[in-house]
């Protein structure tokens, strides 16, 4: 083998390219499969009743004696959400940090293979040795604690991924991004920089944590009534902020936790939360404390927190109402595609009387990176060559722009889509083909049963409805015993439109009658018929296309 000639390298994402979440990317050096973050995402509009979606890895299944194991940046889903699932197909070591792990052992712990699964603690400090690559860890500032990014130093150079991350100079608590270690691993040479895009849209710097901490005390100073914030239940550092707020002014503090109620153990457990026990009381004992006494603390996921505050506006939550003139801190930004619904729970809140405060003051901050730390980030790293990922096209186009501005070529910056590989050989970066890549939808147990078949009808029926049309026949005589009977759901009200039903039953009836003569009946032309006949004259007499079932019983 020539000496100078160096093993090639592949990188893709199979999740977290054009979209937010479901984080997934794939490093392949010569025979051997390193895989980073393992998320899912909130299902899109249009995906009916989905509970989450995933990558689709069947890559990684087809390739699974290749992979040396899976790395993961931190504790959010959108980066480990889909563990449990992968596993399931793909038994790898699983490496991260000490909070982080605790989440995804929590996560995968009802797997029936649990104990075969094996997970690995890393530090910052840690390096880990492979055959052909050498990972190393640095620490990154986020909104969970134990955040890292990892680098990735191969013969061609480090492949560097920052993971979710952003400098914050008046850090109060928590990690700080490590600029000397970043810094250093730019000096040994990196090939290709994988970075952060979500806010890359948004000028300067993002706004210090030490800012959030002034705001919420402020508020919690300033008001004489309940106060309620909602945060998500993984962003350990907001919730500390409240927990503090409310130890200086003297409030009881009451967690409303949704299904969360682990997190926040797992956090306490690890020292990354501190909450006195006298500081917290349940929901039953909040009338025994004045209203300036209290805080009513709800985490959980975006859509956990959004049903617990709608039911509190609307008076039906099980421990807690709102009433005219408590206050309300949103300490949370919707997520891209819930922005309706977190407006209209907003709009229920100041309904019921409460001050919301939700966007004027700055009770919360992103965990990401805006343009100034982005221009930093590729300014220490040096890469020649970037991957701008975790976000939408206009995201990763955004990123494009900024790190032109610091020097970068265009030709030496990818917006790959997902599953579009990027070939390194001997330093150079090319297009290299396409593996299988798009979503796996989670529906209850079901994992990837769920196709674009099952889920045109769940739109379908969303839509205009759905007819059954039974008919019952005599298996001897060919002729209807019974029927033809039509139940209608979600087309047209029933008692408002029986003469419309009482024709349809006659048109079927009519196509029965001429099916049924001969001797033998051609069961799927005959269902075909009293599809496409009804199909069009519903279609005719309401401009509606309602799901249409025959079901046709011989006796």
């Amino acid at each position: 083998m020539d000496a100078t000639k160096k093993e090639k390298i592949k990188l893709f994402a199979l999740g977290g390219v054009g979209e937010v979440g479901k984080n997934m990317y794939v490093l392949e050096v010569g025979e051997h499969i390193y895989v980073v973050d393992c998320g899912v995402m909130i299902p899109e509009d249009g995906m009916f009743g989905i509970d989450m979606v995933m990558p689709d890895i069947t890559y990684l299944e087809d390739n699974a004696h290749k992979v040396r194991g899976i790395f993961l940046t931190h504790g959010h889903e959108d980066h480990i959400g889909a563990l449990p699932f992968v596993l399931r197909k793909v038994q790898v070591p699983v490496y991260g940090t000490k909070l982080t792990l605790e989440l995804a052992k929590d996560l995968t712990q009802k797997e029936s293979n649990y104990n075969e699964f094996k997970f690995v603690e890393v530090t910052s400090n840690t390096v880990l040795s492979f055959p052909n690559v050498t990972v190393q860890f640095f620490s990154a500032n986020h909104s969970i604690p134990d955040s890292v990014g990892i680098s990735f130093k191969t013969e061609q150079g480090a492949i560097v991924y920052t993971g979710d991350f952003k400098f914050d100079q008046s850090l109060t608590g928590g990690n700080n991004t490590d600029i000397g270690k970043i810094a250093n691993i730019g000096n040994e040479g990196v090939l290709c920089l994988l970075s952060d895009s979500l806010n890359a849209e948004k000028p300067g710097y993002t706004i210090s944590e030490s800012v959030v901490q002034r705001e919420i005390s402020d508020v919690f100073y300033h008001t004489t009534t309940r106060i309620f914030v909602s945060c998500l239940a993984t962003n350990i550092q907001r919730i500390q902020q409240v927990v503090n707020a409310a130890e200086e002014t003297g409030r009881k503090l009451v967690i409303i936790s949704s299904n969360s109620n682990k997190i926040l153990e797992i956090a306490k457990k690890l020292n990354y939360l501190q909450i006195p026990d006298d500081l917290v009381i349940p929901a039953s004992e909040i009338s025994k404390y004045d209203d300036n006494k209290i805080v009513v603390l709800t985490v959980g996921t975006h859509s956990q927190m959004l049903v617990s505050l709608s039911k509190m506006a609307r008076g039906t939550h099980k421990y807690v109402q709102i009433k005219e003139d408590d206050t309300v801190l949103i300490a949370t930004s919707p997520i891209p595609g819930m922005e309706l619904n977190v407006s209209k729970v907003i709009d229920k809140l100041f309904r019921a009387g409460a001050n919301v405060i939700y966007g004027q003051r700055k009770i919360h901050v992103s965990g990401h990176a805006s343009q100034e730390e982005l221009k930093l980030m590729i300014n220490l790293v040096k890469p020649k060559f970037l991957l701008p990922i975790q976000g939408e096209y206009k995201m990763q186009m955004a990123l494009a722009k900024v790190a032109e501005s610091t020097g970068l070529t265009a030709d030496s910056i990818f917006l790959p889509e997902k599953g579009d590989v990027i070939e390194f050989i001997n330093g150079e970066a090319k297009h290299g083909g396409k593996v299988p890549a798009g979503n796996t939808l989670i529906d209850g147990l079901g994992v990837g049963d769920i196709g674009n078949i099952v889920l045109r009808d769940r739109r379908l029926l969303s839509q205009d409805g759905i007819l059954i049309v039974v008919v019952t026949i005599s298996k001897e005589k060919k002729l209807i015993v019974s029927g033809p009977e039509i139940i209608s759901r979600g087309f047209v009200y029933v008692r408002e439109s029986e003469k419309l039903l009482e024709d349809a039953s006659e048109l079927v009836k009519k196509i029965m009658d001429e099916n049924i003569k001969g001797k033998v009946i051609e069961w799927s032309t005959l269902k075909l018929s009293i599809r496409e006949s009804l199909n069009q004259y519903f279609f005719e007499k309401t401009r509606r296309r309602p799901m249409i079932l025959p079901i046709i019983m011989e006796v």
